[in-house]
């Protein structure tokens, strides 16, 4: 049986966060103030060596550099879920606009799906995909929202429909388990970072 434990990390604040709007596969940068923050920050020692991933988005890469992550390697597999003609967009702006059809998609759970985007279940798909193909029994990646909400719902199990069972704090790792006989589990949410010392 193939077991894999991994932390994942949401990437920093940048400036789309900052005023609600939908990035999805849009490569929008972090901003000034989150890398200065980071330079403060660093992984936890559990976490620190062994293999990290980021995303194609340099807001993942941008993150694991103001962290001091010395090796990165890129994981398509763990981009955001895409938003497609939605990114840019305020997700309050569609629910305006868009009214019971909105609420309708939003009410599929797993298989709400953006206008020309995916739903949360192709994005458990591909990470679950990536999990399968690798090497790695642990490792961590700085990914997205919407990928560690479908890997935690994947594992809580939770079908997306109303509030999140547990409170996400996005600036902490959470931890998970999968296996090829029985999927993901959680192992540990909302592991925080901590300040950063001369020897990290």
């Amino acid at each position: 049986m193939k077991t894999v434990r991994f932390a994942l990390l949401r990437h920093g604040v940048t400036d789309w966060n900052a005023q609600k709007r939908i990035q999805g596969h849009s490569d929008i940068s972090l901003r000034p103030e989150t890398v200065a923050a980071y330079h403060d920050k660093a992984l936890p020692a559990l976490w620190q060596n062994v293999p990290w991933y980021c995303t194609p988005l340099k807001r993942t890469r941008e993150t694991a550099a103001a962290l001091g992550i010395k090796t990165v390697d890129i994981a398509p597999s763990l981009i955001e879920m895409n938003w497609g003609s939605w990114e840019g967009r305020k997700l309050a702006d569609l629910r305006t606009e868009l009214g019971d059809a909105m609420r309708d998609n939003e009410d599929r759970g797993w298989d709400f799906r953006p206008e020309g985007g995916e739903s949360p279940r192709d994005v458990v798909r591909r990470v679950e995909d990536f999990l399968k193909a690798g090497s790695d029994t642990v490792f961590g990646a700085v990914t997205h929202k919407g990928v560690i909400r479908a890997v935690y719902a994947a594992a809580k199990p939770w079908n997306m429909m109303g509030k999140c069972p547990d409170k996400l704090d996005w600036d902490c790792l959470h931890v998970f388990d999968w296996s090829d006989r029985d999927g993901f589990s959680i192992c540990n949410l909302n592991v925080p970072l901590v300040a950063r010392t001369k020897e990290t």
